[in-house]
């Protein structure tokens, strides 16, 4: 089946010698991968490799078998082109974990517009703004809701969040109930959006604990989910 939509390119390895899969988050077909020849090797072909770089944007023509095998890439164009996300260091930094998050999170091959449209949204105005130091907490927080887990957030008045439960108690239940900073600081980002994010003050210590918690909170809840291998450079960035 021919197929144009919109993509998001989740990551891109090398296959072989001079190939790559290329692994996307497409607007009408969720999560593909295509398997691009030749491209690290070819200089005259129709695709670039600097066109898939992490969480660029895509407008692509492909043929899907949809048997969960690799698909056929048959063309692709830049969306639109990031004013800063792949040339500044931090925001480079912040890319990379990102996708990492999404490829370890996101498993489902089928349309979910409004996950798309989250992604799309937020990535736009990370590469449209410079106070963004909070910004993958509330990207991964708000993510949870179209993985299914998004905290309850009717009462959240409860001093413990119980993370295998999604929701705010008043007593500890069991080794994953948390309390504290960490709670306190979950219980601001459910009240604010991306707009907002620079009135959040944490610090260095604050910022590195909520994020070891949120990464818990993944793994309590999405099978297999492993720590970013990014995580070690955004934490020395960010410290």
């Amino acid at each position: 089946m021919l197929v144009n939509t919109n993509a998001i390119v989740i990551s891109a390895l090398k296959y072989g010698e001079a190939d790559l899969i290329v692994k996307c988050f497409t607007q009408k077909s969720g999560l593909k991968s295509y398997l691009l020849r030749g491209i690290l090797k070819s200089k005259k072909g129709k695709f670039k490799t600097s066109m898939f770089q992490p969480l660029s944007q895509l407008e692509l023509v492909a043929k899907h078998k949809d048997k969960g095998t690799l698909e056929y890439l048959q063309e692709a164009k830049m969306l639109s082109t990031y004013r800063t996300l792949h040339t500044d260091v931090v925001k480079s930094a912040m890319v990379l974990f990102i996708s990492e998050i999404l490829r370890n999170s996101i498993q489902e091959e089928e349309e979910n517009e409004a996950l798309y449209h989250y992604l799309e949204t937020t990535l736009n105005w990370l590469d449209h703004h410079e106070k963004f130091a909070n910004f993958h907490l509330l990207f991964m927080l708000k993510l949870t809701r179209y993985l299914g887990f998004y905290p309850d957030d009717s009462n959240t008045d409860p001093d413990y969040f119980n993370m295998l439960d999604g929701v705010f108690q008043d007593v500890e239940t069991n080794n994953y109930c948390i309390e504290g900073q960490n709670s306190l600081v979950l219980k601001q980002l459910l009240g604010i959006n991306f707009d907002e994010l620079e009135l959040l003050k944490l610090t260095k210590t604050n910022r590195t604990h909520f994020l070891e918690m949120l990464l818990l909170y993944y793994q309590l809840h999405i099978d297999a989910f492993k720590k970013p291998k990014s995580l070690a450079v955004l934490h020395e960035i960010f410290n």
